[in-house]
Parts: C-alpha cells; structure tokens; sequence
C-alpha cells in the first residue's frame, strides 16, 4: 500500500487501543482450548472463616487446599488478595457488606494467577488502581454476584484464559472498561445477567474469539457500549465468533464518565465491532446514542485488520445521532444487515444493498464515521478530553445477594462453560424499560462526519474530504487543460480523458507528469505534491498527538 494511504487508514481505523508491537511468547493452553485442569471438581467441605480463624483474606488463601472454600464475613478489607491455589472458592457473606477497598493503592481487589478453576463470588471491589476482579492464565473461572466499582483499568477481567463465566455481576467506573475477556481462541466464555456503567467501555474483548457470549446483559452510561475489538498488542488477532445477543445497550456516549484515550475515540457508539469477523449482533435493544447504535469499523494496530462476515439481524435501534447502523471502512466483504427496525444508516440503504440472504454489493462501506475518529484522540491529545475524578464517580445502590449466601453450594469452575453455555436461539429482545424513553435526535453530518466536536469535525473531514476536494480539482483543471489545447489530436485527447476519468488518482498523476500539459510545471508541482504535503502533515500532527504514533 501506499505510505499516504496507510496514513489515512491509521487516522481513521484505530478507535481503540493504544499501537505496540506484536507481543512475545506464546497464549497459555487454557486460552486455545487445552481442557487439561488442575482443579478439582468438587469441594473438600472445609471452609476457611475469615476473620473468625484468620485475620485477613490472604492469610486464608495462604493456608488453603485445592478445591476448600473461603468465607469472608461483613467487613471493609484494606489489602490485595492474590490466588495461586486452583479450585478454591472465596465467598463473602454479603455482596455489599463484603468490600475490598484498594485505596487507590493497590492494583487489583483480587488477583487469580495461573490457578484453574478458582471462582469468586458475592462481593464487591473498590477503588483499585488496575482492576477489581482479575483472571491470567487459567482453565475455568467464574465471577457471580461480584460488584466492581472505580478500579483504575477494568472491572472484572479475564485474560489469556478459557472456561468461563461472569454473571449477576456489575462493573462501574473502570476508564478501559466494566466487563474485560482477551486473548483466548476458543474462550469458552459468557457474560449473562450484568450491569455496566460509567466506564470507558461498557465490555471491551480484544482478540477474545469463539464461544463466547456477551448476553442478557445490560450496558448503560459508558463512553460507548460494546466493543470486540482486534489489536496487536495481545496474541491471537483477529477477533471473530462472538455473540452479542439480547443485551439492552443504551445511553452511551457518557462524556462525564471515565476513559483512556483510545476509549475516548469510540464515544457515542452503542455497539461497536472493531476489526474482526463472523460474529453474530441479534435482537439487541439499542436506545440513544450520539454517533451509531450498531457500527462496524476496521482497525489499525501493527497490522490492518478489515471487519468481515459479522451479521446484524434482529435488533432494534433507536435514536443514534449519526446513524442508527453503520458500515465504516474500508471493509472486507461479507459484513451483512437484516430484519432490524431502524430509521437510517451510513451508507443509505444497507440492509437493501447488504443483506445477509440474496444478492450483495461488493465493497459499500463509508469512511466519514471512522475518519472522525482521529478527532477523538487528537482530544485527548491536548487534554481537551474531560477531566474525572474516580473517587467522585457515583456508586451503586445496594445489588441483589447470591441466593442461599454463605450455604450455598460449592462447586470449583470446572467445564464452566459446558454446563452454563446459553441456548442462542432462545434467547428473546429486552424490554424497554418503562422509564427508558427515546432522546437523542438525529444530528447534523456532512458525508458521516457528525458534528459531535470541532476536533472530529475538523479531522474526519479533513482525512475523508480532503482527497476528494484535491481529486476534484486535479480532474477539472485537467479536463479544463485538454479542452483548450490545439497540439493534440482527437484520438490522443480522448485518449487522455479515458485515463484521467477511468482511472482515480493514477490516471490524472500521469497526466501532469506525461501528457505534455500546458500548465506551467512549478503549478503542477505545486497543485500535486503540495496538497498532499499540507494533507499529510496534518493527519501526521493529528496521528502524534492522539499518540497512533
């Protein structure tokens, strides 16, 4: 590709996630389907009391066995548990009378590495630099009735792991994002029966593949809602095979919410599929958004990775400010539109010109709605992003406890997935909640650049526009040029006009440089290599300031 080319592509695909180097070392085998575990199955039947028989959480986790279960009584814990024993169970009594407080100290609230099958539940985590709830490199986890609150990265977060589960949970306040599962291909993996809002991303999945189920879930009052996502600092790019099903996403687009600054950049979006392919987006409920309720985008890392091959049928969007659905690109082929009830979408006519059954037009994408996105991050560049502060963002009001509390069963996480997969299928729309209303109005936008701020205004028509603008005059003045000129026969000067209209930018380059123009040659000069140049260096500014580069 050409070096100008590959600069408006950085400008206008990379919406999340900051650029690095493809990482070294290879995925752990829990995170591409290895079902070996070195859990047990079943529960000891001993219990650790804390602080009955030990004084703090970790002292318990210290002492315990694979497959014992820990259990935590009423109380505020100032430390950061760390889990290396597989199967265990840490239990609170209370989901919101059990609260470990990091004191914007400590990063992580509980910590489970490289330990299989460790659950925890009925609890909360709060103020932790880096994370509330957090799994690395383990085969089978599960997080239910967890709440995760102002964490300084993710809520509740699962990584380079396979097997598992995340339900009846919340997660507010995090800047990357409530609900995190990355790096896994088979993840073997489903949130059900959550709450996230007020953070950067209400889920965020990067290079999290197959399997896996983001479902009946709710996602509220974030930057934006949704977002699998494909970057090439973590392993196993690209993103493909995910469910996002039966979820009400709505009200994203939270400016006093916290973000880092690639999160920043998908403000306003409800969901958001981000360089990957073959997932499934169905009868999802998706209300007020300032950009697009459903969108698909491709991204630019290390790599370019084009989305491909994702279907949206079914769902229900409302009030988007640009469009209810979107198709940025460029784009590969494949990406489909069906069945959904929706007002408009960019580019007009999709579910017509994209349908997922029947004939398809090839290439119909628009590059306004990701070009602005250069924007965002030239935002928070120069610190016009919106200042939070975590310890000021709201918390939530108490949340339901786990049924049967401390005498609940206990079953380590093993086959997690198996036995917790959903029924796709069965799953039915959401409700509109009766206080719900639609709010957002269409707003203005030139060529799918909306006006939602100056910087993304200037940025998205500057990378989209821009070339048109110089294709436009480059073609005019030299059909103008050709029309005037008696050195040339019929046959050459239509000749001429063939190349400079048949073939873009190529042909009318050639032109100037050997088609003989009367047009002074410091003009030529000028009108080519400086247009590009002031264009160049403005997305050069754009892309260094938002840190792409």
């Amino acid at each position: 590709m050409k070096r100008g080319w590959l600069l408006l592509l950085a400008g206008t695909a990379l919406t999340l996630g900051a650029c690095a180097g493809p990482p070294e070392g290879e995925p752990s085998p829990s995170a591409v389907g290895d079902p070996a575990t070195d859990s047990p199955s079943e529960w000891t039947g001993e219990t650790l009391q804390v602080p009955q028989g030990y004084p703090t959480i970790q002292s318990a986790v210290d002492a315990a066995n694979p497959g014992d279960m820990i259990l935590i009584d009423r109380g505020t814990y100032h430390e950061e548990v760390q889990v290396t024993t597989p199967g265990v169970t840490l239990r609170g009594v209370d989901r919101n009378q059990v609260v470990i407080d990091g004191e914007f100290q400590r990063p992580n609230g509980v910590s489970v590495l490289f330990a299989d099958g460790v659950v925890v539940e009925n609890m909360t985590a709060i103020n932790n630099t880096s994370n509330g709830f957090f799994w690395s490199g383990v085969r089978g986890y599960r997080g239910s009735y967890l709440t995760a609150v102002n964490n300084g990265v993710y809520g509740i977060y699962a990584f380079d792991s396979g097997d598992g589960l995340f339900e009846h949970s919340y997660a507010s306040g995090s800047p990357d994002a409530g609900f995190y599962i990355g790096q896994c291909d088979p993840c073997q993996a489903t949130i059900t029966d959550s709450i996230s809002e007020w953070n950067g991303l209400g889920y965020s999945g990067t290079n999290a593949s197959s399997e896996l189920n983001i479902v009946d879930s709710v996602f509220r009052h974030n930057v934006a809602g949704i977002a699998p996502n494909t970057l090439d600092g973590e392993l196993l790019p690209p993103f493909h095979n995910v469910n996002v099903v039966g979820n009400l996403v709505h009200d994203n687009g939270n400016i006093d919410a916290p973000a880092l600054a690639f999160e920043w950049a998908a403000q306003g979006n409800g969901i958001l599929l981000a360089g990957g392919g073959d997932s499934y987006v169905a009868r999802n409920l998706v209300v007020n958004h300032p950009q697009s309720g459903i969108a698909i985008f491709p991204m630019l890392d290390a790599n370019f990775y084009m989305s491909y091959d994702h279907q949206v049928v079914g769902n229900v969007v409302e009030g988007s400010g640009l469009a209810d659905l979107t198709l940025g690109g460029p784009s590969d082929s494949g990406n489909c539109f069906e069945d959904n009830e929706f007002s408009s979408t960019l580019p007009a006519g999709l579910e017509v010109k994209q349908p997922c059954e029947g004939l398809r037009l090839p290439a119909l994408f628009e590059i306004g709605s990701t070009s602005a996105q250069l924007g965002r991050l030239f935002e928070s560049g120069l610190d016009q992003q919106p200042e939070v502060d975590m310890a000021a963002l709201p918390h939530p009001g108490p949340q339901p406890n786990m049924p049967e509390g401390a005498s609940a069963p206990v079953t380590p996480a093993v086959n997690v997935f198996a036995s917790t997969r959903p029924d796709i299928d069965a799953i039915a729309m959401p409700q509109m909640p009766s206080d719900l209303e639609v709010t957002q109005q269409k707003g203005i936008n030139i060529m799918g650049v909306s006006f939602a701020s100056a910087a993304g205004v200037f940025f998205g028509l500057y990378a989209y526009v821009l070339p048109l603008v110089l294709y436009t005059s480059w073609v005019v003045l030299a059909l103008w040029d050709l029309a005037k000129r008696d050195d040339l026969t019929r046959g050459k000067t239509i000749a001429w006009m063939a190349v400079i209209l048949i073939i873009p930018f190529l042909g009318v380059i050639a032109y100037y440089i050997f088609g003989r123009s009367t047009i002074p040659v410091w003009q030529r000069w000028v009108l080519l290599a400086g247009g590009m140049l002031v264009y160049v260096l403005f997305l050069g500014l754009g892309m260094v300031i938002g840190g792409i580069v």
